[in-house]
């Protein structure tokens, strides 16, 4: 079995809330990490690699992102939540993707992931046929990204409605099948659901006992926008012992403060997806909100038709939006802030371990320990953005790292970027497929406008 040992990394393993970097070795077998202290010989090693300033921490976390939408890239920079439904979705431009673009797209959209040292996401998929779910995982497996399906319906308007009768799609029974029968693999499954609010109730409660009858997370929007307020979904599914650690609850920025407690109290995790939140209209980011319970708050990209795929962005995002409401509130009062209420610290701990536990990976990835998968990224803190460190690694990820400082990145084991360049034999093949498939996209959306 290959064995690659980590030399001289200031390690930053997050284990117990450990924010402090440490001198050690890291010594990898197959994927999995065997042995960490300050100095480790193994004559048997495959490779030995020198982080020698380097910061060493676990992989990047997210929570809920539409990867496939990455050859659409940009166009939805100055959309609304109702601009980008009706744009891609309602048999729009997301129907014109054949399998084909879709294999790209997830292949594209999860290397962009890995680039930015994000090593596991939540594809949150909406799938117009079953050749389309093969392909989404197919992209997803030669990433070599850990990732977890999130098998979800076709984008027909027919689905997405108040009063949906329409259960979740059968193929997701042959996909768990020919695709997910070991947890020991990268790729996991999830069922990305409407929910309550984009369907009818009977529904959505169908489709939350059909992910635990295929032993799958639940991911769902809600409680965002104008339903929030009124629709009291999260009191609805909290009366119908629904609500547990298995529902991945995403935006949720509108409901009823009670609500949030309930959230918390059992186990739900939610994903906050902060950039797209503030700037689509779904309603402030409730990072806060869920984190004074002790809500397990995740962190994720969303919709990259409108930003870039980077969970460093989401960091600052979510917490200056939190750290704006908390410090107007003390304002209002008559009184300045005296300290923040919410930190670095706490950031970080919703972008990779609260990430990893929301997903089910949490004995698997999520910090640097003995006998879990070695999900490894190296940060460069000699960059001018980053250097002095000033013993601040936490404050410097979180506040002022960009992806171009990751320099390395390991998913179970194996190496996908070094030395600042993604292990891609085939780059330029992948971006000239991936032109060819955003431009097909399109020229396909305009025939069908001017058919009527």
């Amino acid at each position: 079995m290959e064995k690659t040992l980590i030399k001289n990394g200031r390690v930053l393993d997050l284990k117990n809330g450990n924010h402090t970097l440490q001198k050690r070795d890291i010594l990898i077998e197959g994927k999995h990490i065997r042995d960490m202290k300050p100095h480790i010989q193994d004559q048997d090693v495959t490779n030995v690699i020198d982080a020698e300033d380097k910061i060493v921490m676990p992989g990047f976390v997210d929570t809920h992102r539409h990867v496939w939408e990455s050859i659409l890239r940009h166009i939805g920079t100055d959309w609304t939540l109702v601009t980008y439904l009706e744009s891609l979705y309602y048999n729009n431009l997301g129907a014109q993707l054949t399998p084909e673009d879709s294999y790209i797209a997830n292949l594209w959209g999860a290397l962009e992931a890995l680039d930015a040292g994000v090593t596991t996401l939540l594809d949150y998929s909406m799938l117009e046929t079953p050749e389309h779910a093969d392909a989404c995982i197919k992209g997803l497996q030669d990433a070599h990204v850990r990732g977890v399906f999130a098998h979800g319906p076709s984008g027909d308007g027919k689905y997405w409605s108040r009063d949906s009768e329409l259960r979740h799609p059968e193929d997701s029974r042959r996909v768990k099948a020919a695709y997910f029968q070991s947890d020991d693999q990268l790729l996991t499954m999830a069922l990305g659901i409407r929910g309550p609010e984009f369907s009818a109730w009977e529904t959505a409660v169908d489709d939350i006992q059909l992910a635990r009858e295929l032993d799958c997370i639940a991911a769902m929007h809600i409680g965002f926008g104008t339903w929030g307020p009124h629709d009291h979904s999260i009191q609805r599914l909290y009366d119908a012992n629904l609500l547990g650690p298995d529902l991945n609850l995403v935006h949720v920025n509108t409901v009823q403060d009670h609500e949030y407690k309930l959230i918390a109290e059992t186990g739900a995790s939610v994903s906050v997806t902060p950039e797209v939140e503030m700037m689509m209209g779904h309603g402030y980011p409730i990072t806060g909100k869920v984190h004074k319970h002790d809500g397990l708050v995740t962190l994720g990209v969303d919709v990259v038709v409108s930003t870039a795929g980077d969970m460093f962005s989401q960091m600052k995002f979510a917490l200056q939006a939190e750290r704006a409401i908390q410090n107007q509130q003390i304002l209002e009062s008559g009184e300045m802030p005296q300290e923040l209420q919410i930190t670095t610290d706490d950031m970080l701990q919703f972008a990779i371990p609260n990430g990893a536990k929301a997903l089910g990976l949490d004995h698997k990835i999520g910090t640097l320990e003995v006998g879990k998968e070695a999900d490894i990224i190296f940060v460069d803190p000699g960059a001018s953005n980053l250097y002095p460190l000033n013993d601040q690694p936490v404050g410097a990820i979180v506040q002022s790292a960009r992806p171009e400082n990751v320099d390395s990145v390991f998913v179970a084991g194996k190496a996908v970027k070094r030395n600042g360049k993604l292990l891609v034999d085939n780059l330029e093949e992948i971006k000239e497929k991936v032109r060819a498939s955003s431009e097909a996209v399109f020229e396909r959306q305009e025939r069908k406008v001017a058919q009527g």
